[in-house]
């Protein structure tokens, strides 16, 4: 009922910028929070950034000061702006929404813990 499409990744060098979104499909009525999270081979997924429905963001301490993270207005689209980045910055790229209202048919649901497919990130020379 709900998909979460990612878009943005690919190869950029050391100290270059990309922006990452996401969409979320559906007959949604609200989505809580949405975020970023990464993985690499033989690693835990960590948080990137995540941002709530009133605009509070929260950063992993590895990005701070040089990922922001946004949505847009129908609160359903959310971005992830990525500058000065780093070598250790490549990864998977996975998209997250929490708490997420929508309808089938008239009925009205909640789910929880949805992912996108992921989106390859290189840094690299």
């Amino acid at each position: 009922q709900v998909q979460l499409v990612e878009s943005g990744g690919g190869l950029v060098q050391p100290g270059g910028s990309l922006r990452l979104s996401c969409a979320a499909r559906g007959n949604i009525f609200r989505i809580h929070t949405m975020g970023w999270y990464r993985q690499t081979p033989g690693k835990q997924r960590e948080l990137v950034a995540t941002i709530t429905s009133d605009g509070s963001p929260n950063y992993g301490d590895s990005v701070k000061g040089r990922f922001v993270i946004s949505r847009d207005n129908a609160l359903t689209t959310v971005y992830l702006q990525m500058t000065g980045l780093k070598p250790e910055d490549t990864a998977v790229y996975y998209c997250n929404a929490d708490q997420i209202s929508y309808y089938s048919g008239r009925v009205r649901y909640t789910g929880s813990d949805y992912w996108g497919q992921g989106t390859q990130v290189t840094v690299s020379s």
